[in-house]
């Protein structure tokens, strides 16, 4: 989802009117005072400058306004007043709409253009940014959206505070983005900052931010966004005809080949053909991310989730999924507890990377942090095995409420080829090895690790479709079920699912 034409960077009253409802925008921006008490001479007349020019009274506007209908609070950067800069002014109308938003249980959508705080004020300028973070941790902690559209330019203390800190971030085409304002780098070093590095498209590539979008889409985001995170409580399906499928009586190993086929249906395909109001996500939001793993914004049927699962490689030998990978599902999981969604995990790998870098990226600490996080989350969960489940990388994925598998996914340690040869010395007596080791959904179903099977007819690969029409019903059924069991005991009944001898127990 990226966007690369030429854009007119907007005022903030213009991207009020490109991106609310029209009309339906109203202030919540008390009048600044004309002049401060105790400033310098200086400085009055430059405020005076900055409202004769912008028509502003401040560098920002807060307010209210609908889009699509639905009422959302609204924080923009006016830039042409003082180059966006945060006062004390400003910084004051900020903290009051966050608080305000999050009193009134609004979703907040920010739109930052700033060179950052106002150097004229100094210190206690720059101390602001300790008030606005800490106001939008409150609106974060609540439950509430916080959403931000990064404008040309985001620099300095805005962008390390309150430009940093969505939910869900997008930015303006060819914005320029960053901690350090280019012009204070040359001032400092006497040569220019290395071009195209601030850039939003830069920052896209690095799995800084979700997306680059022009204004007149921003709304279209914004509305499917919401439409996930605000949906409330959906009326729960009826039972699917999944729920009586039991397992095929065939054995593992033609399972394993049937996962293998290429043509079989991915978390990709599964998206498209079985969910809604899909909006994908995009890295760690630290610098970093990985094409083994797919996290998005969807709905299946009316229950909205958090996704992330792994996303197959599309050329044979392209890596498996890697450190980076796990923390960007583990951003997923904490947006999930933060918003009260539910977590869909979706397992589909061959195994994780065995590489140089992804053992000096710390694999191992990651699948283990991510299963550490799976067994503790506070929201309800529901994990798919899809297809191939090789592996560390899927167990790091599996752990939930509730597991889905389809007829013919399989778990094990590891290829079966490879537990072959570590007991066998030979790599052709997998077929036996996949059997002897109970990697085939009749096996996890009688340890209780399965709950739900979703049959296929014969072979998902040739019913792409149907079958994930099928599997999406399965899913929405189940994170239905799971957010009605009881939140008290929700932990210690996904722990007992995984423990040693839990399946001959009953």
């Amino acid at each position: 989802m990226t966007a690369s034409a030429p854009v007119r960077h907007l005022t903030a009253r213009e991207l009020i009117e490109a991106v609310l409802d029209t009309g339906s925008f109203a202030s919540w921006d008390t009048p600044v005072p004309a002049a401060y008490p105790g400033i310098a001479a200086s400085y009055r007349e430059e405020l005076h400058r900055a409202r004769e020019k912008s028509g502003a009274d401040e560098s920002v506007l807060t307010g209210e306004g609908l889009i699509h209908g639905r009422r959302v609070a609204v924080i923009v950067s006016e830039f042409t007043f003082l180059a966006g800069s945060i006062g004390a002014a400003a910084a004051h109308r900020i903290t009051s709409a966050v608080l305000r938003a999050t009193r009134e249980r609004l979703p907040l959508l920010a739109g930052p253009a700033s060179g950052g705080t106002r150097m004229q004020e100094g210190t206690p300028a720059f101390l602001s940014m300790v008030d606005i973070t800490g106001a939008v941790r409150a609106h974060r902690q609540a439950g509430l959206p916080y959403l931000v559209y990064l404008r040309h330019p985001t620099t300095g203390g805005v962008m390390a505070s309150w430009g940093s800190l969505g939910h869900v971030t997008v930015a303006e085409p060819g914005a320029l983005l960053g901690f350090l304002g280019p012009r204070v780098y040359e001032a400092l070093y006497d040569r220019p900052f290395p071009s195209g590095v601030q850039t939003a498209e830069n920052l896209f590539d690095k799995g800084l931010i979700d997306a680059v979008v022009p204004p007149e889409h921003l709304a279209g985001i914004v509305d499917k966004a919401l439409s996930v995170l605000l949906a409330g409580s959906p009326t729960a399906p009826d039972a699917p005809s999944t729920v009586s499928s039991r397992p095929g009586g065939g054995d593992a190993w033609t399972s394993i080949l049937v996962s293998r086929n290429r043509r079989r249906p991915d978390l990709r395909r599964l998206l498209a053909y079985g969910a809604r109001d899909v909006l994908p996500l995009n890295g760690t939001g630290q610098g970093e991310k990985d094409p083994g793993l797919l996290l998005a914004l969807a709905r299946f049927g009316g229950q909205p989730c958090i996704v992330l699962g792994h996303q197959r490689p599309r050329l044979v030998g392209e890596s498996g999924l890697g450190p980076a990978s796990l923390r960007e599902a583990r951003r997923g999981m904490k947006l999930a507890e933060e918003l009260g969604l539910p977590l869909l995990t979706v397992i589909d790998t061959a195994g994780a990377d065995l590489s140089k870098e992804a053992e000096e990226g710390g694999l191992a600490g990651e699948i283990a942090r991510s299963l550490h996080d799976l067994i503790g989350l506070a929201s309800p969960s529901v994990s798919v095995l899809l297809g191939q489940g090789a592996g560390g990388g899927a167990l790091a994925l599996l752990p939930a409420d509730s597991t889905i598998a389809a007829e013919h996914a399989w778990l094990s340690p590891l290829p079966p080829e490879g537990a072959s040869a570590i007991v066998h010395r030979t790599v052709d007596r997998a077929p036996e090895m996949a059997e002897a080791q109970g990697v085939k959904v009749a096996a996890l179903v009688d340890r209780g690790v399965v709950d739900h099977v979703v049959d296929e007819r014969p072979d998902a690969a040739e019913e792409g479709r149907a079958f994930c029409e099928r599997m999406a019903v399965a899913i929405e059924y189940e994170l239905a079920r799971v957010k009605e069991l009881p939140a008290g005991d929700r932990l210690v009944r996904r722990a007992g699912k995984y423990r040693a001898g839990a399946g001959a127990e009953g």
